[in-house]
């Protein structure tokens, strides 16, 4: 099928450097607020990609949970393909793309875990209906039906149906430490707008305009 024809506009005003906030974790809150007052549907999600040792890159969307100058965090089972990936190679890039308002942005680092109590704290926070999937789903391996994973599901709710739901030590969290964080913003004939803020050796942020 040949898709060539199809071509997007920006439309949005041009941006300058002097516009960006000195530090990329404030201009991040700024930008995630504008997706939210815009009311995209999961403004929180991101495309996470890793390598593992086999050196093929894999990419999936998960949720952003909570942010600050620490990093970036998400949950997911730690048994999973991405985790694996992250213990045979820490280093993540996080792409958030928010197209209805012309802008992406791309941040890479390095990945660790989040202290269990930090894990502990959000998994009691979820519905308990997340909270039971958590215990459900072996997340990547292979299983025969859909109707095996709702029966374990319902096997799993009857078991802790007096009980409140364990935390599983298999979940947990993930903090992406940033090294590089990039915001691009669609411009008029292809002339997008990038800026790369860049982490020094002393702590500090330098901020480039990159070609589109």
């Amino acid at each position: 099928m040949d898709i060539s024809f199809l071509r997007g506009k920006y439309t949005t005003r041009n941006l300058e450097v002097d516009q960006m906030d000195k530090s990329p974790f404030k201009q991040f809150e700024l930008w995630f607020k504008d997706a939210m007052d815009a009311e995209l549907c999961e403004p929180n999600a991101f495309a996470l990609s890793t390598v593992g040792k086999d050196m093929m890159p894999s990419s999936r969307n998960v949720l952003l949970k909570t942010f600050d100058v620490d990093g970036f965090v998400f949950f997911t089972n730690y048994k999973s393909d991405k985790a694996k990936h992250i213990e045979e190679n820490p280093q993540a890039a996080a792409l958030f793309s928010w197209l209805e308002l012309e802008r992406q942005i791309k941040i890479q680092g390095k990945i660790e875990k989040i202290p269990t109590s930090q894990s502990l704290k959000y998994f009691l926070s979820r519905p308990k209906g997340s909270q039971l999937g958590a215990w459900v789903s072996h997340q990547s391996s292979v299983i025969s039906s859909r109707s095996l994973l709702e029966q374990k599901f319902d096997e799993i709710k009857r078991k802790f149906s007096n009980n409140e739901i364990p935390f599983p030590d298999f979940w947990g969290g993930y903090v992406i430490i940033p090294t590089k964080i990039e915001f691009w913003q669609g411009g008029d004939n292809r002339l997008h707008d990038r800026f790369l803020y860049e982490l020094q050796d002393d702590g500090s942020w330098t901020i480039k305009r990159l070609a589109p």
